[in-house]
C-alpha cells in the first residue's frame, strides 16, 4: 500500500513522525495497527480492554479548531447555484431509476440467503461495466473464489477484474488491517465500496454491535471516511430473531440505522436462490434520507416495494435485473388479505382507527393498520368521517358509479354501492 505522509499525519495529528523528512510506508502501516490496539491521545478511547477509534475534529496550525472546515460556506453557495437533491446513481431498475446513493452509506439488510450479498455484488458488477471502480470488504469470510465467482456470474468484466486500479477484494482479519483498507481507498477512490458484514465491524476493534457508542465511533473511523471519499458504501447486515425487532430493521443498535446517509433496504426472498435456477427477492424501502428513490415508488406502505431482484439461469448463461414495480404494485408485506378488506368492510359502524380495528377484530396491531391502510385507498370504500388527528375521512367528493348497478350516490361501499347492492344499514 503507498500512503500520502501529509495525509498520514492529518489522519494522526497526535503520532510524533520527523517533521524534516517523510516518514516511510512501513512507519504509517505501524501506526494503523497500533490505532486498532493502543491509545493514542485524541484518537482512540480505552474502555477495559476495548480500544476504539475516535474521530477528531479537524485543526489548524495554532491548535484551534479551524472555521473553514467546521462551517459550511451559506454564503457562497447562495452566491452560486444551490445544489440539487441528491439522487441514487448505484444499481439501476428496469426503468432507469437507481437504488443507492454515491458518497454515502447505504444499508441492506435481511435474513440469511435472502440474496443480500448478491445484490451488494450486481452494484458491483454494474460499476466495473461502466467504466468505474469497486472493493469488497468481506468480513463474513465468503472467500475470494466465490466472490469472484459471483461477480462473473453477474456479468462483471473479467478484465476489471484483474485490475487493481478497478477492483480489489479484502477479507482483513482485524481492526489494523480494516484501518489500513480505510486509509489506501483514498488513495485510489472506488466507486462502490461493498462492506460484508456490519455485523462483524465493530467487534474487530473490541466492541459490541449492541453498543450504540460503540458502533458509531467504528463508523466515525471506517464507514464515513469511505463515503465522504465520495464511494457509495452499501453495507449489508442482518435481521433481528425478535419478531417486533425485525420489524424495525436490522440487528443491533438503532444507531446503524441513524447511521444510514443514503437509503436503507429490506431484502426478502421471494423465490429461493438455488445453484443452476437463479431466485428473486423483493426489496423494499426502510429509509431513504434524500426521498430520490422513494419519490419513484409507492406510497400505500411504510416500507414501499423499491424493485425485485431477479436472477435467471437458461441456456445462455446466468442473467439478473432489477425489476420496476409496477403501477400500484403493493409490498407482499404489507398488502392485507382480500380476507381482511371483506372484514373490514362488514364492520358497522365504519372502523375509525387502527386501535378500533385491533379491538374488535381481535387483530395484532401491525395487521390492523396494514389492513385500513389498504383499505382506505380503494378507489371506492365505505365512507369515514374525519375521527379526530391523524384519522382522515375518504367519503368521495364526487358521485361515483356503482360496479354492479346503475346508481350514483356519494354513500358507497366496497365493491357494490350502499343504496341498491346491499342491504341499508345505520352508517357509522
Amino acid at each position: 500500500m503507498s500512503f500520502s505522509d501529509s495525509a498520514m499525519r492529518d489522519a494522526f495529528p497526535g503520532v510524533s513522525a520527523d517533521d524534516e523528512e517523510p516518514a516511510g510506508e512501513a512507519y504509517w502501516e505501524s501506526v494503523l495497527a497500533e490505532a486498532a490496539v493502543a491509545l493514542l491521545p485524541g484518537n482512540t478511547r480505552a474502555t477495559g480492554n476495548s480500544l476504539l477509534p475516535v474521530a477528531r475534529p479537524p485543526v489548524s496550525a495554532t491548535g484551534q479548531q479551524s472555521r473553514a472546515t467546521l462551517y459550511a460556506d451559506v454564503a457562497g453557495m447562495l452566491d452560486g447555484t444551490l445544489p440539487s437533491p441528491p439522487e441514487p446513481d448505484v444499481l439501476r431498475r428496469s426503468d432507469g431509476v437507481s437504488l443507492f446513493y454515491a458518497g454515502q452509506v447505504n444499508l441492506v439488510f435481511g435474513d440469511p440467503e435472502s440474496g443480500k450479498t448478491w445484490l451488494c455484488l450486481a452494484a458491483v458488477a454494474e460499476t466495473l461495466t461502466r467504466g468505474r471502480s469497486a472493493l469488497v470488504l468481506d468480513l463474513d469470510h465468503n472467500g475470494a473464489a466465490a466472490t469472484v465467482s459471483r461477480l462473473i456470474d453477474l456479468g462483471a468484466p473479467e478484465s476489471a477484474l484483474r485490475d487493481p486500479q478497478r477492483f480489489r477484494y479484502a477479507e482483513p482479519e482485524d481492526g489494523a488491517e480494516v484501518l489500513a483498507i480505510v486509509a489506501d481507498a483514498g488513495t485510489w477512490h472506488p466507486y462502490v465500496i461493498v462492506l460484508d458484514s456490519v455485523g462483524e465491524v465493530v467487534p474487530l476493534f473490541g466492541g459490541s454491535s449492541n453498543s450504540p457508542d460503540d458502533f458509531t465511533r467504528v463508523h466515525a473511523a471506517v464507514m464515513k471516511p469511505l463515503a465522504m471519499g465520495g464511494a457509495a458504501v452499501l453495507c449489508v447486515d442482518h435481521l433481528a430473531k425478535n419478531s417486533e425487532s425485525r420489524a424495525m430493521g436490522s440487528t443491533g443498535t438503532a444507531a446503524k440505522k441513524r447511521a444510514v446517509g443514503g437509503v436503507s433496504l429490506r431484502v426478502t426472498i421471494a423465490d429461493q436462490f438455488a445453484p443452476g435456477h437463479g431466485g428473486s427477492a423483493h426489496v423494499t424501502i426502510a429509509k431513504d434520507r434524500h426521498g430520490g428513490l422513494r419519490q419513484h415508488c409507492g406510497n400505500a406502505d411504510r416500507e414501499p416495494l423499491a424493485g425485485t431482484f431477479v436472477m435467471r439461469v437458461d441456456d445462455t448463461g446466468p442473467s439478473w435485473h432489477i425489476a420496476a414495480p409496477a403501477d400500484g404494485q403493493r409490498n407482499p408485506a404489507e398488502a392485507p388479505e382480500q380476507a381482511d378488506l371483506d372484514a373490514l368492510a362488514a364492520l358497522d359502524p365504519a372502523p375509525a382507527s387502527v386501535r378500533d380495528v385491533a379491538d374488535r377484530l381481535h387483530w395484532k396491531w401491525k395487521r390492523a393498520g396494514d389492513s385500513l391502510r389498504a383499505f382506505r385507498a380503494l378507489p371506492a370504500v365505505l365512507p369515514v368521517a374525519h375521527t379526530g388527528v391523524g384519522q382522515h375521512g375518504n367519503t368521495p367528493s364526487e358521485p361515483v358509479r356503482c360496479r354492479e348497478c346503475p346508481a350514483e350516490c356519494r354513500q358507497v361501499i366496497w365493491p357494490r354501492c350502499f343504496h341498491e347492492c346491499w342491504p341499508r344499514r345505520v352508517m357509522g
